[in-house]
Formats: structure tokens, sequence, C-alpha cells
């Protein structure tokens, strides 16, 4: 059995949210992409507490493809040190498991 992963990455701008989402699910590597935003962001970096507005692009596909998919998304995004990280599914219904499996192959 598939463990199922959702991959989560946030943009600087919607095109480039759209830009990640739109290629991963051509390559296969996600079976699906959600864009939603803008949000505000408040993180340290480089010693200095930042602020931004964010998009973030949520992709959903197997554990298996978190390498492939983190390799995609750090080749497209704008940041130097981009969040790429995921959450396990917990529970997944055999018929969403099985179109994942499906787009995902």
């Amino acid at each position: 059995m598939n463990l199922y992963i959702q991959v989560i990455t946030t943009t600087r701008t919607k095109e480039d949210a759209e830009k990640i989402a739109q290629a991963t699910v051509e390559a296969r590597l996600a079976a699906c992409a959600e864009v939603s935003g803008p949000f505000d962001s408040t993180y340290r970096w480089k010693g200095q507490v930042e602020k931004a507005t964010e998009w973030r692009c949520v992709l959903k596909t197997r554990a298996a493809q978190f390498d492939a998919i983190s390799e995609k998304i750090a080749s497209l995004h704008s940041y130097e040190l981009p969040q790429i990280v995921a959450v396990d599914f917990t529970h997944v219904s055999t018929e969403y498991a099985k179109w994942i499996d499906e787009q995902t192959s």
C-alpha cells in the first residue's frame, strides 16, 4: 500500500505558485495542486525578523514522490531557501488513493 502526502511550499507571487502547480501536475509528480493566498508571513531570516505577503501551493502525491517533487519545486522556486515540507495523510479514502496512484504513475 502506498503512503500519501501533501507537499507544501510558499511563494512570493501567485504566478510563482501557479507555475509550480502546473509543472508538478504536468510531470505527474502531483495528482493535484491547490494555490491559495495571499496571506501574511512573519519569519526570521539572516538574523532579522521579516514580514512578507505570500501564496501557498499544496500538492497531493505519493510519499515515494517526495524527493522528485522537492527537486522540481527547488528548480522553479525564486527563494534562496524555499519551504518544502510534507504532511502525511493519516487517512485517505480508497477511491481518492486510487486516483492519486493513477495520476502520479
